[in-house]
């Protein structure tokens, strides 16, 4: 019974709360890697742009668009990537396994867990995956959910 009001609670709250808009400052959320070590947006740096990808391991569109995405590695050298999920980390992997394989072992890319499920509330994505782009500065430049936006975050990234 918590366990429903809970889940109902986040999603009424993810429905009503509005998304970010361009500028919006990153905000501060901890996550964790797979050593259960904590990892907090505080700690990403600035003055590199910075790529948030927040999916669910089982999302054909998130599939999609990290399939893209790892495609174009060569593209992102100088943006650090950083995929969420809440998923286990079983899922993570097959995910990028399947999907992001280009991916693994680049040094601008982390992957992290929101087990504490800190994500819909900080960064109040509409749906799955969401994808955010923040400027050096860490502030919001563009943000989507639909695979067809793929180009225009590798425009904004290298104009």
């Amino acid at each position: 019974m918590k366990l429903i009001l809970a889940c109902l609670t986040v999603l009424f709250i993810s429905f009503s709360a509005s998304a970010q808009h361009p500028g919006d400052a990153m905000p501060n959320a901890i996550f964790y890697n797979v050593d259960n070590s904590q990892f907090s947006t505080y700690s990403i740096p600035s003055g590199k742009q910075s790529m948030i990808i927040f999916f669910d391991a089982t999302c054909g569109h998130c599939q999609k668009v990290v399939a893209q995405i790892s495609k174009r590695t060569k593209e992102l050298s100088k943006v650090n990537i950083y995929l969420v999920s809440q998923d286990e980390y079983r899922s993570i992997d097959y995910f990028m396994t399947n999907f992001g394989k280009p991916l693994i072992g680049q040094k601008n890319v982390k992957v992290v867990q929101d087990r504490d499920h800190v994500f819909i509330m900080a960064f109040r994505p509409k749906q799955y995956p969401a994808v955010y782009l923040y400027g050096p500065d860490k502030k919001l430049k563009f943000t989507s959910s639909s695979d067809k936006d793929v180009n225009k975050f590798f425009k904004l990234i290298n104009p």
